[in-house]
């Protein structure tokens, strides 16, 4: 425990420690998530005093270094010789009343289907807000929110999602996968159904005002201002959390209503942001909640995607009731950057294999080959160490059981990229031949190995126990996961 400070003369000290760990942030915050936690229906009605000077220093620190800037061109190193000095005038502003936000400037990234993604960035010191004010927030939602919602959450990562989503799948008498994509959810957020859902909660106008300026202060594309009438810019740090929200209340809560009072059999949520996988024992209830799910989100302006929606069967005996119906083999779906595909054991156990989406493997290589034209000429050790990391880093996502193999392609289309690539330099690196890049090549290049544990062991150790309404008929899984 932390020791305790001296009462006298302590108001200046900082009631926060300027982090999202749950076991590091302010004694104020502590008392908010405590509060929110005895009464699910309490609405907070002062929560603007809790961005505390320390607080924006925190959400400063935790800025990305390298981030594009927004329309103020201000980068981290710019600021960070005045951060001091312009986190008090930004607090001061904010308590006041007077801090206006800028307007997000639009960027586009390619998406691996051949379209355009639009993301907004902000200013850094909307950033600075943001990051502060999400800190304060989580302090209650993350009470509220359910167990199956992985997404852009505090302690929960892709992984926390894929292994309950394995363990749901293979411990659950599961026939049916409903792989369902919300299209376009970003930017279709609907802004009054959004204040609407945060007033369940919050009760402090500053607060409320304080989100509705980053919802409407519009954006800059190529020079030109456009208003944003729906939709939060996909980028902001704040839009994750707000989209947490408006699906907590639009979905979770809706879909976990419906399996208790409407399922016949069980069912198996997942969902990390607008991508949730869903099992089902039997194909009746699967489609009546496809149906009733798709009049649900229309409600509330969102629509699911036609083509990255699909029913499929898969489980246990999949397998073998498509066998008989001369159906082939199991259908596979993709969650994650992982393509979930019915398997067994060597003993003859079911099990499901992952492996590294097709299209992800695609669009990575594609990235490196772009990556090494740019690097032609550069020092050979220099590139090598980047690819080291680069393998790394692909290893630390990917590297998990039954996807050895799906490695060791990469690694290879990777080095023989590298060969051609040194091959390109120069009329006399034409000469380098294939025996002796391979020696150059195991010196720099880490092989591929597993370093995930198997999802089972990984969610029991963080799930221990069971959640306490786990003893209800369909909703017999373990805490936090695939519920």
């Amino acid at each position: 425990m932390e020791r305790r400070g001296s009462a006298k003369g302590n108001t200046a000290q900082a009631p926060t420690t300027g982090t999202q760990s749950p076991g590091a942030v302010s004694r104020g915050l502590i008392g908010v998530r405590e509060a929110a936690r005895r009464d699910k229906t309490l609405q907070f009605t002062a929560l603007l005093h809790h961005l505390t000077p320390e607080c924006l220093r925190g959400s400063f620190a935790r800025l990305k270094r390298n981030a594009s800037p927004g329309v103020d061109g201000v980068r981290w190193e710019d600021y960070a010789p005045i951060a001091e000095k312009r986190v008090v005038d930004l607090h001061r502003s904010v308590q006041e009343g007077s801090y206006r936000a800028q307007p997000v400037k639009r960027a586009r990234i390619l998406k691996e289907d051949g379209s355009e993604r639009l993301l907004g960035v902000s200013a850094l010191e909307d950033k600075v807000v943001q990051g502060a004010l999400v800190e304060v927030l989580n302090a209650i939602y993350e009470v509220d929110f359910k167990g199956f919602s992985y997404g852009f959450r505090p302690g929960r990562s892709q992984h926390d999602a894929l292994d309950a989503l394995w363990v749901g799948l293979t411990s659950q008498p599961v026939n049916w996968v409903l792989d369902m994509d919300i299209q376009g959810f970003f930017d279709h957020i609907q802004h009054d159904w959004l204040m609407r859902f945060l007033g369940h909660r919050i009760g402090d106008k500053r607060i409320l005002r304080l989100i509705k300026k980053w919802l409407r202060v519009g954006a800059f594309d190529e020079g030109q201002w456009l208003d944003l009438a729906e939709g939060s810019p996909q980028g902001a740090a704040i839009s994750p959390l707000l989209a947490n929200i408006y699906l907590h209340y639009a979905f979770d809560l809706w879909a976990d209503w419906w399996r208790r009072h409407h399922a016949r059999g069980r069912v198996v949520i997942v969902r990390y942001a607008d991508d949730t996988v869903m099992g089902f024992q039997g194909r009746d209830d699967a489609e009546a909640f496809r149906t009733a799910v798709a009049q649900r989100l229309n409600r509330f302006g969102l629509t699911l995607h036609p083509k990255k929606t699909r029913l499929l069967e898969f489980g246990r005996y999949a397998n073998i009731n498509r066998k008989q119906r001369g159906a082939g083999k199991p259908e596979t779906f993709d969650f994650l950057g992982m393509t979930h595909i019915c398997s067994c054991t060597r003993r003859g156990k079911y099990t499901i294999r992952r492996q590294t989406a097709a299209k992800r493997l695609r669009a990575k290589l594609q990235q490196v080959k772009r990556q090494l034209r740019r690097r032609l000429h550069r020092p050979v050790p220099e590139t090598a160490r980047w690819l080291c990391a680069v393998l790394q880093g692909y290893y630390n996502y990917h590297a998990v059981p039954y996807n050895l193999a799906s490695l060791r392609a990469f690694w290879h289309h990777l080095s023989r990229a590298w060969f051609k690539a040194l091959r390109r330099r120069s009329q006399k690196a034409r000469g380098l031949t294939w025996e002796r890049f391979k020696r150059f090549r195991d010196a720099w290049l880490p092989l591929p190995r597993i370093l995930h544990p198997w999802p089972s062991e990984r969610f029991r150790r963080r799930h221990p126990r069971q959640e306490p309404y786990a003893v209800i008929p369909h909703v017999r899984i373990c805490a936090g996961g695939a519920s």
